[in-house]
């Protein structure tokens, strides 16, 4: 793997991890079109790295949030920051279900099925019109709600479905507030990703060679910085109601993607 491959698919991660167009989709498509066999050899090391970078940028951009989040769990009452707290775990429930058990046999599936990648970016396509056009979006996210967009991210585990497109098109299709429901899709995945990368490295993926040190650094820290640039980018556009423009770059990619299928 060089240093540019590296820096490249950060990039993509970076970018599609929070912009509503399938980041584990991307990443599919860019290491098929770079194609080097090393990309493969260190196809789950380089996810754990670029999934801890987003998770990072995550979590910075919404640093005030989660101080108040800990703030709050140590106050001895039922107060926002729990029953936030509380939704965002029942929110995991089926995910973690469906990433602890069934993970590498939803990777095996899709490994280099471009087909199958651009089917599913048609359906993310359809979700995020189906979204924009979503009237009377002025709810907060109840209980019932957190199950609903938990399973919207359990689905999105496929390649090609994304999960911020998925998670905040079923939050405004629910009459949830579109800032809000921003919020929530993104810090709801923090931990997700980081049991997913606990898992990994007790799995025994994350086991770094020398000469991978610096490529995974160079690809860490791209990733870092464009996911601040799109989360940030991704929080306004939600609530301009401009998720359309990702629905037709879902349809165009979907298609390339079977061409290249």
């Amino acid at each position: 793997m060089s240093i540019l491959d590296a820096i490249i698919l950060g990039i993509i991660q970076g970018l599609t991890e929070f912009l509503p167009v399938s980041s584990s989709g991307h990443i599919e498509i860019g290491q098929a079109l770079l194609g080097t066999e090393s990309l493969k050899e260190n196809e789950q090391l380089l996810s754990v790295v670029l999934h801890a970078a987003t998770a990072l940028s995550t979590m910075w951009v919404f640093r005030k949030d989660i101080g108040e989040i800990i703030t709050g769990l140590f106050q001895p009452t039922w107060n926002e920051q729990w029953q936030f707290a509380v939704k965002v775990l029942i929110s995991m429930v089926p995910a973690a279900f469906i990433g602890f058990f069934y993970d590498d046999a939803l990777e095996a599936l899709f490994e280099g099925q471009l087909k199958l990648v651009g089917a599913m970016l048609f359906i993310t396509g359809g979700l995020l019109f189906l979204a924009d056009r979503a009237k009377n979006t002025t709810k907060d996210v109840s209980f019932g709600n957190a199950v609903l967009i938990g399973l919207a991210q359990a689905i999105a585990i496929l390649p090609g479905i994304s999960r911020s497109g998925a998670t905040i098109s079923t939050s405004v299709l629910l009459g949830i507030d579109r800032e809000r429901a921003a919020r929530f899709s993104f810090l709801m995945v923090v931990p997700l990703i980081i049991g997913k990368m606990a898992k990994d490295i007790l799995d025994g993926k994350f086991q770094m060679s020398e000469e991978l040190a610096l490529p995974l650094l160079a690809g860490f820290v791209a990733a870092f910085f464009t996911g601040l640039v799109a989360c940030l980018w991704m929080i306004q556009l939600v609530k301009q109601s401009k998720l359309s423009w990702f629905a037709i770059y879902c349809f165009i990619v979907g298609a390339i993607a079977f061409a290249f299928g």
